[in-house]
């Protein structure tokens, strides 16, 4: 026993543009203020409301004639929007296909010569020890470098 809710945004849009692909005629804002409440269930209050958002992207057509705004929009126009952005998605498409097809092959250029063998698996295990070898120096290096002659002098200036 509820009451019945109001229409979405959506649901009000799609009926308005029902209406004209239904009549295939051109409308005046009044005309719509009067057809869409009676046939379709759109409050009367928000048919410019959402008049002007399909206007906006572009799914109803208007155009101003002396002091009178006149809106349209035919079956014909929606298929073609939906068959050029069908187009764009393709084309999209393909060229992320493209893409893919081209990283793959520079993973396998890539791949070529880092094959596991044993010799590259003794020359990683070379690397890890020198680059070990090599933070214990700078390490050590660190500790002395107090003692450094060159650091002396500097501090040597900045106490006089």
């Amino acid at each position: 026993m509820s009451k019945k809710k109001g229409l979405s945004a959506e649901e009000k849009r799609t009926r308005m543009m029902e209406i004209f692909f239904e009549t295939k005629d051109v409308f005046q804002l009044k005309d719509m203020e009067k057809i869409a409440p009676r046939e379709k269930g759109i409050t009367a209050m928000s048919v410019k409301e959402v008049l002007q958002s399909l206007v906006d992207d572009g799914m109803v057509d208007s155009e101003r004639i002396g002091t009178s705004n006149y809106f349209w929009a035919f079956p014909s126009k929606a298929l073609h929007a939906r068959k050029r952005k069908l187009e764009t998605l393709s084309t999209q498409f393909s060229e992320g296909n493209q893409k893919k097809e081209n990283l793959q092959q520079s993973i396998k250029r890539a791949k070529i010569g880092r094959q596991d063998t044993e010799e590259r698996a003794s020359f990683l295990k070379e690397l890890v020890s020198l680059r070990q070898q090599k933070e214990q120096l700078k390490a050590e290096l660190e500790k002395y470098k107090e003692c450094d002659p060159e650091v002396v002098e500097e501090i040597r200036k900045f106490a006089s």
